[in-house]
């Protein structure tokens, strides 16, 4: 229940608590304080039997179940008190939080008047009780002046029009429910849109950023920057692409373009690495961020021969192959979302840029990795060393190519 300020209303009644099936009252302690503030005698009992036996020795003017959900126990004890004449008219709401929306329209065929949710605010929840009390009191007025009617033996016509205002109050409260049942649907209707509209949002964000970046920014935890010791970035182009799309239409190079790329998610995906960008006809992809992982540089590694595959079986107008260049580097690097408008998750570092002019100063068809890397994987994978590379702010840095599987003899 949300909390609110005490309304003092001057109508009280008596109202009798009762939880079913060892539910806790604890969700309801404000509100039975706010109905107490406002001249309300609430007592409070517990099991089937015990309910009973209270409503009989002194009936109040409502019996407010306390549900997790409305089940069997719950279904039984109402039917119990529909059915014993001492009982029967003693009004009945539930509170709770079953979100299942055929339980709740239960209720209401055993007899059940309101059905609150415990996530109504103080006021609205206490003015349906006080609303069901206030009928209740009414209701029973009409019986005792129609009892009383019948007893003198002189209100024929008092008694018709007393048992006509029972029709007529009947006949409201049945509108109410059916009204309330209507409420019920459209709520749960529009409950069931928004959680589809915020499922399509979030697919939309995990579309742009790792989902422990999405978690942090629905949180709204920590800085969207993180340092990262130990990553392996690849970085692929394809051979030849600037000739290529001179021969063939922009509509042509993007088609193909979204082909090798969407392959390459594909295989990014199974791997559980993370995708950062394409440039052009370059690909990013990362392994050991933003969830670290020991085996980072291997399942890149698995990741540049399974594209060498995937480009190799896409063919071009001029029946050729289409050849990549990759490159391989281990390090660290700085990863967040950077700006406030078409924003990304990227990186940042040395590791980056050796990682890059791996890929550039490489061999077509060929897998060119660093020292870093190569300490990594040397023991699964056969390379060989290629000499060295002039890296700006580095030096020349030893690099090694793949040239197959298992221990190089």
């Amino acid at each position: 229940m949300t909390n609110a300020s005490p309304d003092s209303g001057p109508t009280s009644g008596a109202i009798l608590v009762a939880p079913v099936a060892d539910s806790s009252l604890e969700p309801l302690v404000a509100l039975l304080d706010l109905l107490r503030t406002a001249d309300y005698e609430v007592r409070q009992v517990s099991g089937e039997d015990d309910t009973i036996a209270a409503v009989e020795a002194a009936p109040p003017d409502l019996i407010l179940l306390a549900v997790d959900q409305f089940d069997t126990a719950a279904m039984r004890l109402c039917h119990r008190l529909k059915k014993r004449p001492q009982t029967r008219h003693v009004a009945v709401v539930v509170v709770g939080q079953d979100q299942a929306l055929a339980r709740r329209l239960r209720a209401f065929e055993f007899g059940v008047v309101d059905y609150i949710d415990q996530s109504l605010w103080l006021e609205e929840a206490a003015a349906r009780i006080k609303a069901q009390v206030a009928t209740h009191r009414q209701q029973q007025r009409l019986r005792q002046q129609a009892q009383r009617a019948v007893s003198a033996g002189s209100a024929t016509n008092l008694l018709a029009d007393l048992q006509k205002a029972l029709r007529r109050q009947a006949q409201l409260l049945q509108a109410q429910n059916q009204q309330l049942q209507q409420e019920m649907q459209e709520r749960e209707q529009a409950q069931q849109a928004l959680r589809l509209e915020q499922q399509k949002s979030e697919q939309l964000l995990l579309n742009i950023l790792p989902r422990a970046v999405v978690d942090k920014l629905k949180q709204l935890e920590g800085s969207l920057a993180e340092r990262f010791d130990d990553v392996t970035i690849l970085f692929a182009d394809i051979v030849n692409f600037t000739p290529l799309a001179a021969q063939i239409s922009p509509l042509e190079l993007v088609n193909w373009l979204n082909q090798i790329f969407s392959a390459f998610d594909r295989l990014a995906e199974q791997y559980q690495l993370e995708k950062i960008k394409t440039i052009g006809d370059a690909y990013m992809v990362v392994g050991g961020l933003p969830l670290p992982r020991l085996d980072h540089a291997e399942t890149i590694m698995e990741m540049a021969l399974a594209m060498q595959a995937a480009a190799a079986h896409i063919t071009r107008n001029d029946g050729q192959e289409f050849q990549l260049r990759i490159g391989i580097n281990t390090g660290p690097v700085v990863a967040g979302v950077i700006g406030i408008k078409k924003f990304s998750y990227d990186l940042w570092g040395d590791a980056v840029n050796i990682a890059s002019r791996m890929e550039a100063q490489g061999m077509p068809g060929k897998i060119q990795i660093t020292e870093a890397t190569y300490d990594r994987l040397k023991h699964r994978y056969a390379f060989e060393e290629v000499g060295q590379v002039m890296v700006k702010g580095h030096g020349y840095l030893t690099t090694y190519q793949y040239v197959g599987p298992g221990r190089k003899a």
